[in-house]
């Protein structure tokens, strides 16, 4: 955060977090999950994502608090795809606020349009996720991005909680980056 849609898949981070006792948590994934129980936020979720949009601060917020507060005990947490706005950003430090927890950092994973573009269709391809199978959709989504997430940037920075690393290479370059930045945090 603030990652442009699918600079990274989560499987890049999932387990090196993990080793780090922190809770890799993906939006993505709490997406998945959330639309294939059916549960309410799960159903608000897809209306948005078969269209192309990114899906409300409320929505998101609210399946991220769900999960959080499953792994109350957890040293930390990694989240992968969130926030995505200032205003879900502000929300969150109210709510990790609210648990004694805060943010410490922010990466984003700077990758090329067209990388993006072709790394979506072929997960669309792969997934047979609608929204990751047409390129206007996913042009759209980077529409929204750099209205709505592109300012985050300045956000962290003013914060000093700021880093970036490039996000092209193979995933496990990518990978040992971001492991590499995350330990020089620590």
């Amino acid at each position: 955060t603030p990652t442009p849609p699918s600079a990274i898949a989560s499987c890049l981070v999932g387990s090196e977090m993990c080793i780090r006792d922190r809770i890799h948590i993906s939006t993505g994934d709490l997406f998945r999950n959330n639309i294939k129980n059916k549960t309410q936020l799960g159903l608000m979720a897809r209306s948005f994502m078969d269209q192309g949009k990114l899906v409300p601060d409320q929505v998101t917020v609210d399946m991220l608090k769900n999960e959080v507060t499953k792994n109350d005990k957890a040293n930390g947490f990694i989240f992968d795809g969130f926030p995505r706005t200032i205003s879900q950003a502000e929300i969150l430090d109210k709510f990790l606020n609210s648990i004694k927890m805060n943010i410490t950092a922010t990466i984003s994973l700077d990758v090329e349009d067209s990388v993006l573009e072709k790394r979506l269709i072929k997960r669309g391809k792969i997934s047979g996720r609608i929204d990751d199978q047409n390129l206007d959709k996913i042009r759209n989504r980077f529409k929204e991005y750099n209205k709505k997430t592109f300012p985050l940037i300045n956000y962290y920075k003013s914060c000093n909680k700021f880093h970036s690393i490039s996000g092209t290479g193979s995933i496990y370059k990518i990978r040992d980056k971001l492991v590499n930045l995350i330990d020089q945090l620590n």
